[in-house]
């Protein structure tokens, strides 16, 4: 990796069985790899041990003495993250609960940062689970990219090999997302470095 790769944590936030966010993550995983700005992570929320209950110790004082033993592998790649992206289906007209416990566990590791998502569903193709995102994240001063990858009727989009049907299209919108965020992850980037990032003055 280069001195000026980002480092790219794609979270797969379903956690369903037989979810489709494998074959969406895994289309986009590649794309993001081919793209020379990012070097790319998977963070699969299915293999993750995640506990549902918070700690007494709010998540913005939170180390590693606070926090469960298995869980700070996972701490750890998103703190050293660059830059995320979040495949998200959409339940209920919102994002997957395994998601907000992700988020709920973590604070400083999303400051200063951006966000892309990915989103796939029925009609609205999971653009309201990412229009929810977005003021949960704000709230933990990350900064949210403004174009996203989308896929209504997700079933009819992707083919059995795992692309989608109208692959240029779709290969795009994706262009269009990470350029954003490597713009983003690289001026933040900098930022943090010159100045490290303390909300609270």
């Amino acid at each position: 990796m280069s001195r000026d790769t980002l480092k790219l944590a794609v979270i797969l936030a379903s956690v369903r069985e037989g979810r489709f966010g494998e074959v969406v993550t895994h289309w986009f995983a590649e794309l993001a790899t081919e793209h020379s700005a990012f070097e790319v992570e998977v963070v699969d929320l299915a293999r993750t041990d995640l506990p549902l209950a918070l700690p007494a110790t709010p998540p913005a004082m939170a180390t590693e003495e606070t926090r469960p033993a298995e869980m700070l592998p996972l701490s750890a790649k998103l703190a050293e993250a660059d830059a995320f992206v979040v495949v998200t289906p959409e339940y209920n007209r919102s994002f997957p609960a395994s998601l907000k416990s992700l988020i709920d566990w973590h604070f400083t590791e999303w400051q200063a940062k951006p966000i892309g998502f990915v989103s796939y569903g029925a009609q609205a193709g999971g653009l309201r689970a990412v229009e929810q995102l977005r003021p949960v994240f704000a709230e933990l001063h990350a900064v949210t990219i403004r174009d996203t990858v989308a896929f209504p009727y997700y079933w009819e989009q992707f083919g059995e090999d795992g692309q989608p049907r109208d692959v240029e299209a779709a290969q795009a919108a994706v262009k269009i997302m990470l350029d954003e965020l490597a713009w983003w992850g690289t001026a933040l980037r900098e930022a943090r470095a010159k100045t490290p990032y303390n909300p609270a003055g």
